[in-house]
């Protein structure tokens, strides 16, 4: 009788298996379809006007940067950068997107005009005419996706104006730097600085 024992342990065997497996699916079917957020965010079909693709992070801990744009005594302007929950990757860093890293792009009107991988960058006095200007610094992870909160790019926007003289301050009657939107306002009441990401009060990096 001791083959009949044998069987019978074998078949509770795999009636233990195949229970074990199928309480099992459901998790792993979680996995794959319903993936659980990553802390690297979650990839939109929103992109930037080079075809990069949004990053979409939580509102709470998201990193945030603000800019401050002032005249320097080359005939140039300094720019500085303020971020929150955000580091600067150094060159080489690698593809991968990791929560909170990363570097900025400076735009000048719309266009792109450095990588920074620092806080602080020099722009030189003959590549801003005159007129008034929108310096804009926007957050991007290291495999190239931008740092998004609620579908809107982590950036801000400084306004910067140039006369006869030589660099000024901005349309609200100061160097340009941003601030929350609800503060940078100038005296006409219209807001002049600011942007989705900016910090209230963060440390330069």
């Amino acid at each position: 009788m001791s083959w009949t024992r044998s069987l019978i342990t074998a078949l509770a065997v795999c009636v233990a298996l195949l229970a074990g497996s199928a309480g099992c699916a459901p998790s792993d079917a979680r996995e794959q379809d319903g993936k659980p957020p990553s802390p690297a965010g979650e990839l939109l079909d929103e992109r930037d006007e080079e075809g990069r693709p949004y990053r979409e992070v939580d509102e709470e801990g998201a990193p945030a940067v603000g800019v401050e744009v002032v005249p320097d005594t080359d005939g140039g302007w300094g720019v500085w950068l303020t971020v929150r929950n955000f580091r600067f990757s150094p060159d080489g860093a690698g593809g991968r997107a990791v929560a909170g890293r990363g570097l900025a792009h400076l735009e000048l009107n719309g266009r792109r005009v450095a990588l920074l991988r620092t806080p602080e960058y020099h722009l030189p006095g003959h590549s801003v005419p005159r007129g008034t200007h929108h310096v804009t610094v926007r957050l991007y992870a290291d495999d190239g996706s931008v740092w998004a909160v609620n579908g809107e790019p982590v950036e801000s926007t400084a306004d910067i104006t140039v006369s006869d003289q030589g660099p000024g301050p901005g349309p609200s009657g100061a160097p340009g730097a941003t601030a929350p939107p609800e503060q940078a306002r100038g005296a006409d009441g219209r807001v002049h600085g600011g942007g989705r990401g900016s910090p209230g009060g963060g440390e330069r990096a």
